[in-house]
């Protein structure tokens, strides 16, 4: 008896190890961490932060302190610079007018402001460093696979099997960089739901048919 339950706790294990390696990139869960979040007014400002924020790359060419450009090198940078204060010196450094109209101020809790450059990574360590695919399983929740439940500043995530890509959800149009760059090109780009989603290569169409399309995902201190 106690041979059949060691057996039977071995392939027990070899199974749910096997389904562990199966399974695609985006569907693996990490048990939730409990994590300081922003009120509903904070994240409401954060939104629209993170998303003149993202669009200042698009009008004006990436900031040079915007480091590791690729698709989830955007969201860090536009998260992290979305969680600062943003006086005159901020302003100009980013190259954000100040006569446009601008989304109030976060005023942010100490352990609130703790948030910025603190991103779980695969490995459960925290610092200023993740890929796309620790962006959305350590540090973001699912939303849906229904673009009609996004949000602004919500991330699309494909998931192309040997490689990850994040877009933002501007509200009306998708942000995101191709992860190249070039003299002549700096990667980002902007396009419409409706060019996106009759995209003629269908592994990038944001669709609940499309097995690529992993869905949509909130940053998980959001509220």
């Amino acid at each position: 008896m106690a041979g059949d339950r060691a057996l039977m706790d071995r392939r027990t294990g070899i199974m749910a190890m096997a389904a562990v390696i199966a399974a695609p990139a985006w569907a693996l869960k990490r048990a939730a961490t409990e994590q300081v979040r922003l009120t509903p007014p904070q994240s409401r400002a954060f939104r629209a932060w993170m998303l003149r924020i993202v669009s200042a790359q698009m009008e004006g060419g990436p900031s040079p302190r915007w480091h590791h450009r690729d698709c989830a090198g955007l969201v860090r940078f536009a998260v992290n610079e979305a969680l600062v204060p943003h006086d005159a010196k901020w302003l100009r450094a980013n190259g954000i007018a100040t006569d446009r109209r601008l989304p109030p101020e976060l005023d942010l809790t100490p352990p609130q402001a703790a948030l910025r450059n603190r991103w779980v990574q695969s490995d459960g360590q925290v610092g200023h460093f993740v890929t796309a695919i620790a962006l959305v399983q350590n540090n973001s929740r699912f939303v849906s696979r229904e673009m009609g439940q996004a949000q602004p500043g919500d991330l699309l995530f494909f998931d192309q099997g040997d490689e990850q890509h994040l877009m933002v959800w501007m509200g009306g149009r998708i942000a995101y960089h191709t992860g190249t760059n070039t003299p002549t090109d700096n990667g980002l780009r902007t396009v419409g739901l409706q060019q996106l989603t009759t995209w003629k290569d269908t592994r990038w169409q944001p669709t609940v048919d499309n097995p690529n399309f992993a869905g949509i995902y909130r940053l998980s201190f959001l509220s």
